[in-house]
């Protein structure tokens, strides 16, 4: 089974991408949906908590992922501290997933995470897509999205590996700086590319 990472910096596009690609009938492994799960998980919780302290607890014990997110955006020791504690269990996590598909007799898996490169989880593909866009374009899409000033956008930009580096690990790169139409063209051209190119 061929698995392909797709990864791409904070505002890019690359949910966006997975999206489309799940369309078209590929499996995702979705390692943001999987970081999510996990904080489910009491014993690395608590080790969360006993590092970051009981502020970024919810009144029910749950995880304030905001609070937690503003804390380490500003802070690449937290960011680094967090991402030792997280990154292991994440990486499990999509083995797991990735057995799962393979059980299903599929010829494809598409790992998507915003920390690929970062998180050591590039042994894992075979294939690696990198989407980018224009950095004014990203930054207008992430103060929009997530409703924040440009300096915080800034800073979230800046805990993530450069662009100019992510290229240099692809296999394929999108230029994500247009509309969704061109978008999904783009697409449907890797999604081609993919099975003349990649697929035995």
């Amino acid at each position: 089974m061929l698995i392909i990472g797709l990864t791409g910096n904070i505002g890019c596009g690359k949910s966006s991408l997975s999206k489309i690609l799940e369309e078209n009938s590929l499996d995702i492994i979705d390692a943001d949906l999987i970081s999510r799960e996990i904080m489910n998980n009491n014993k690395l919780l608590k080790k969360v908590f006993d590092i970051f302290g009981d502020n970024i607890k919810r009144n029910d014990g749950t995880l304030d992922r905001k609070k937690l997110g503003e804390l380490v955006f500003n802070d690449d020791r937290k960011l680094i501290k967090l991402n030792s504690l997280t990154h292991p269990v994440i990486k499990e996590e999509i083995v797991k997933k990735i057995n799962d598909i393979k059980l299903q007799n599929k010829d494809i898996a598409i790992v998507d995470a915003a920390l690929l490169i970062e998180g050591n989880f590039l042994d894992l593909v075979d294939k690696l897509i990198v989407i980018t866009c224009d950095e004014n374009i990203q930054i207008d899409r992430i103060i929009n999205r997530d409703n924040i000033t440009k300096e915080e956008a800034l800073s979230r930009i800046k805990s993530q590996m450069s662009q100019s580096e992510k290229i240099k690990f692809g296999d394929y790169i999108i230029d994500n700086s247009g509309d969704i139409a061109g978008l999904i063209y783009k697409a449907s051209k890797l999604i081609t590319h993919i099975k003349e190119n990649w697929c035995e």
